[in-house]
């Protein structure tokens, strides 16, 4: 029992002394030992193995006892001291913390001692002062006072939590006398030397009123407001009344007038009374924003009571000179004096104009603040702080450009109806019209004058008159000067065809009306593009809450469309051209052909028009490459369908006939591939949309000239190889081939039939329409006839 109670023991105590490794290290950096009993992986078993190594080093067992147990009794009392020496630590630390209280005590008693002597001393400071104050008061002596006064404030601040004390509430009532004597003191002294009635002044500057100045300063800040009032009220009485309404100098021809009597006014002041009032005050810009909102105000008055008599030139004049004072005041002032809703308020100066500034504009700004690019200069807080009263009246400058923009209008139709359309040949042949950017430079200014006057509706108002007259160019100047599709022209007859006698006139337009459409195209792009950054800048220089009413996609939609219908002219142009040669191939008796010879005189014909046409159009499109490519798209959509349907309609074809047919059919598919660069010394790889476009298309004609040549029989081989060729599921595709081929209706009904027969059936969900889609035949596929009539059209090209 004695040994399970010791084991157990053991077990508990070595979960107790159970350290983290942390603790462990820590213990072992502060008590380094050698001694294997210390360390945190002591085995008992190992340390007993080694002290007793042998069993012979068992009769030495008895004195390694009576050491341990001697180790034991010597940190039994080491223990017990460490216990004993604890039970005095409370008392010692009593004893700290009672001497920590009395010094505690005395630093209190120190700082009130210090603050005491600070407070009676600052009681000393302010009842002396107050008497000084009270006596210098009386003297007028404002150079002390001002220097008396503050120091008083600022002792007089330190008694705020004092106030309960009748004595230190007394002198305080004192100063707020004295403060209140001296400011109506002070303002007793400028009215006598600045007296608000009468003509003269019977007093002047002096040290007085600038010591008075001083103390006005420390005073209420109402006190000096109402110095400045009164003295800038009696500084300006003289202005109004030698520009009352009544007076002729009042109104606005003579406005320069107003402007040079404040200069002099403002020199005047600062030989006189520069020195009197402090600097921070800046009276002379307080003076000169007064005049401003006077004069504001008195233009306001005139312009409403003669607003009949306001004409254009006499506005922007007026303008003109009160934008130019505006920026005068910004030369000479910071602006400080303004408030923040005013700088609020005043408008933007734009340094991204539409146009470079033209030389000679009257619009009171600098050339170098319309340059483009160029780093935003700083705002103008006086900008508008005269001028905004004009903008009630500026519908007199909006009705006037609107005038001015349609006597322009007519003046270009009456120009281009004198002068004539481009000539071909000459240097105007397919450029823009030189109205065009007239037009436009003239927009410029009038965009840079208004948003000079005004940021806000004029703006909108403006935009309206330009997208006015932006339509009215569209429709008469480019629209209305469009040739007309149905000019009379000759064309060639299928005889000149058939004798290979092609005529020169057979393009309905001539080619001055050629370069003539060429030259309107061009410049509804220039227009488009124009007129876009139109309206970028519009939305730069007007307010940001009515940018959103700046909308010109309207104008930009119908150069867009002038665009379109001149491209659509140059292609019915070459499509009537064509016209009669497909006619003439139509009606050609195909049947009859006996052998495969060069292209067809229909060919040559075609060629020669695209040949006449095409490098004419180029030439005049060289600035809008994108535009040509449109031109050959579009006339290639629609040549080719045009070409395919009359090759419906050559019936009955012999073998060689449609031989003959596929080898005019490839040299028209050459021809068209060559296109965008026939008749160029410069050759370029046509685009790969319009290749694609004329592949797809020709080869579908050359695959109906296939399936005609193929023979009939056996039928459920021809149907196979027209379905694979041609991959048409329309039957009434199928029945052209038929007729091509010259079959009786006995015959066609029976192949109809089969080929109904032997359609696909389409995958489940998909569209039941008449095309299908089916891979090329390959050679292998194809008769060996049609292998020999490629041969034969590769050697002949």
């Amino acid at each position: 029992m004695m040994e399970e109670e010791e084991f157990e023991f053991a077990e508990d105590l070595e979960a107790i002394l159970h350290l983290t490794p942390e603790v462990q290290l820590a213990i072992e950096q502060v008590f380094p030992s050698q001694d294997p009993l210390d360390r945190a992986d002591f085995n008992a078993v190992e340390y007993i193995n080694t002290l007793f190594p042998t069993e012979q080093s068992l009769a030495n067992i008895d004195d390694v006892v009576n050491k341990i147990r001697l180790k034991i009794r010597r940190l039994d009392d080491n223990i017990r001291t460490v216990v004993r020496g604890q039970t005095n630590v409370g008392q010692d630390g009593r004893q700290v913390k009672e001497i920590t209280r009395d010094i505690k005590q005395l630093d209190h008693a120190k700082r009130h001692l210090t603050t005491s002597i600070t407070t009676l001393n600052h009681l000393h400071m302010l009842a002396g002062g107050v008497d000084s104050l009270e006596a210098m008061t009386r003297k007028r002596q404002y150079g002390e006072v001002a220097n008396l006064l503050q120091g008083v404030v600022n002792v007089l601040e330190h008694f705020h939590k004092y106030m309960g004390i009748p004595q230190i509430r007394q002198l305080s009532e004192r100063v707020k006398a004295a403060q209140s004597e001296l400011g109506t003191q002070i303002l007793a002294d400028f009215e006598e030397a600045f007296p608000s009635q009468g003509s003269k002044r019977t007093g002047g500057p002096s040290n007085v009123l600038r010591d008075a100045c001083l103390v006005a300063n420390v005073l209420d800040p109402r006190i000096k407001q109402e110095i400045i009032k009164k003295f800038i009220r009696q500084h300006l009485s003289e202005y109004l009344v030698l520009f009352q309404e009544n007076q002729d100098v009042a109104w606005l021809d003579k406005i320069d007038r107003r402007y040079a009597w404040i200069k002099r006014q403002l020199v005047d002041y600062e030989e006189k009374y520069g020195r009197m009032f402090p600097e921070e005050w800046c009276m002379t810009e307080r003076i000169a924003v007064e005049f401003c909102h006077i004069t504001k105000v008195e233009l306001a008055k005139v312009m409403r009571t003669r607003a009949k008599e306001i004409e254009v030139k006499l506005l922007l004049f007026a303008i003109q000179r009160t934008t130019n004072f505006e920026g005068l005041l910004a030369k000479r002032f910071t602006g400080c004096t303004l408030t923040d809703q005013k700088r609020k308020e005043s408008p933007l100066h734009s340094t991204n104009p539409f146009l470079e500034d033209e030389p000679g504009e009257d619009v009171g700004t600098e050339k170098d603040e319309n340059l483009p690019r160029k780093p935003k200069a700083p705002d103008n807080p006086f900008h508008g702080i005269v001028s905004k009263c004009f903008e009630p009246h500026l519908y007199v400058y909006i009705e006037s450009q609107d005038k001015n923009l349609g006597e322009l209008i007519d003046r270009f139709v009456a120009d281009f109806r004198a002068q004539g359309p481009p000539k071909a040949g000459t240097e105007e042949g397919g450029a823009v019209l030189p109205s065009c950017a007239d037009l436009f430079v003239y927009y410029k200014k009038c965009m840079v004058q208004c948003s000079q006057l005004s940021t806000g509706e004029p703006m909108i108002a403006l935009t309206t008159i330009f997208q006015k007259f932006l339509r009215e160019y569209a429709w008469k100047i480019l629209s209305g000067n469009l040739p007309k599709s149905s000019s009379n022209s000759g064309g060639l007859t299928i005889s000149s065809l058939l004798k290979e006698k092609e005529g020169s006139d057979a393009a309905k337009f001539t080619v001055d009306e050629l370069c003539l459409i060429c030259s309107i195209l061009s410049t509804a792009e220039y227009c488009l593009a124009t007129t876009q950054q139109l309206e970028e800048k519009l939305k730069e220089k007007v307010d940001k809450v009515l940018m959103e009413r700046i909308n010109l996609t309207g104008e930009m939609d119908t150069f867009s469309t002038v665009i379109s219908n001149s491209i659509q002219l140059l292609v019915q142009d070459l499509d009537a051209a064509c016209d009669p040669a497909l006619s003439a191939m139509s009606k050609m008796p195909w049947q009859s052909v006996e052998h495969v010879g060069d292209q067809s005189p229909y060919v040559t014909s075609i060629i020669m028009h695209i040949k006449q046409n095409v490098p004419i159009i180029r030439d005049n499109l060289a600035s809008t490459r994108k535009y040509f490519t449109q031109f050959c798209i579009k006339f290639t959509n629609s040549f080719i369908p045009k070409f395919i349907n009359h090759l419906f309609r050559c019936k009955p074809i012999s073998m060689v006939g449609a031989e003959q047919l596929l080898l005019d059919t490839h040299s028209l598919k050459t021809v068209l591939l060559d296109l965008p660069s026939i008749g160029s010394q410069v050759l370029r790889k046509a685009p790969a949309s319009y290749t694609k476009i004329v592949v797809k298309g020709m080869t579908r004609a050359e695959m109906i000239l296939k399936v005609v040549m193929a023979p009939h029989e056996p039928p459920v081989v021809f149907v196979d190889n027209y379905i694979k060729l041609l991959a048409d599921g329309n039957p009434e595709t199928f029945q052209k081939i038929l007729d091509m081929k010259g079959l009786k209706r006995s015959e066609q009904s029976s192949m109809l039939e089969l080929f109904r027969q032997r359609l696909p059936t389409p995958p489940s969900g998909a569209d039941g329409g008449p095309s299908l889609s089916f891979s090329a035949p390959t050679p292998e596929q194809e008769s060996s006839r049609i292998r020999k009539l490629e041969k034969l059209i590769k050697k002949r090209l």
